[in-house]
């Protein structure tokens, strides 16, 4: 129904073409690909109407979509607190998992999907030995699903590496079923350009994660060194490897929806 909404609620022959922005336009303005564009068009998720065979984007419909999107103009402290079952239901964990498997060991990063307040909902895939080792701290733990949180909150659309408190390069794709931002994709264990850290950096990670620097020195060769042309590559498959969750959870919402309703008109 949402997508028929969005579907109907502009007509395009009576809109003069100045109304509409172009695949172009809004791919400058969300920062995704063609690809995604379309994609989310076809699931309802965005204003657009269709035209033969091609996509429109009614402009005002767009800013008022964009108005109301999270993470934009909202924190994770302001969402309510996701319920795990609701989230498990939706969310088949041996077949995300499987599907997040293959692509940790394609692009050679870990993956894993969490809730919005930083919680993983699927096991690691592909962790790096340093990620393992700081798994084992309760703070370094703690301190990594804080800063996972905080991903959600970052206002571009379009994914982006940021420095995790052990110095590992992260990044995010967003899952939505519908409108409503759900969980994310989070991508790390990735070196930075200048890689390993100083000794003076080691000395004071060695101290705060409780280790011996001679394991911490081996963990930090462990990480994932990728070519500018790698983390490119990581950045594009992103958002996409998102909406393949996003796209399953979607199909799993629509049945339930079905079997609800099924089981309502046996009730009469």
């Amino acid at each position: 129904m949402q997508q028929m909404q969005w579907l109907h609620r502009e007509e395009p022959e009576t809109q003069p073409m100045s109304e509409f922005l172009t695949t172009r336009q809004l791919q400058e303005i969300l920062h995704v690909d063609r690809t995604t564009i379309y994609r989310m068009a076809d699931d309802g998720r965005i204003p657009a109407v269709k035209v033969g065979s091609q996509w429109r984007f009614p402009r005002r419909s767009i800013e008022g979509w964009l108005k109301t999107q999270s993470p934009v103009g909202a924190t994770v402290q302001d969402m309510p607190a996701q319920n795990g079952s609701e989230l498990s239901k939706l969310l088949p964990i041996e077949c995300v998992q499987r599907i997040q498997d293959t692509f940790a060991d394609m692009l050679g990063v870990m993956l894993v999907v969490t809730d919005l307040h930083g919680q993983p909902v699927t096991e690691p895939s592909h962790p790096c030995s340093l990620f393992a080792m700081a798994e084992r701290s309760p703070a370094a733990q703690h301190q990594c699903r804080q800063e996972w949180a905080a991903l959600a909150n970052q206002p571009s659309l379009q994914p982006t590496f940021g420095r995790s408190h052990l110095g590992l390069l992260h990044t995010r794709g967003l899952i939505r079923v519908g409108s409503e931002l759900k969980a994310m994709l989070v991508v790390g264990g990735i070196a930075p350009a200048v890689w390993p850290p100083a000794s003076t950096e080691v000395a004071r990670m060695a101290e705060y994660l409780d280790v011996p620097e001679a394991d911490l020195t081996k963990a930090l060769n462990g990480v994932f060194v990728l070519t500018n042309d790698q983390k490119q590559q990581v950045l594009g498959y992103v958002q996409r490897i998102a909406d393949i969750v996003a796209h399953i959870m979607n199909e799993r919402s629509v049945l339930f929806t079905k079997l609800r309703n099924i089981a309502e008109l046996t009730r009469i």
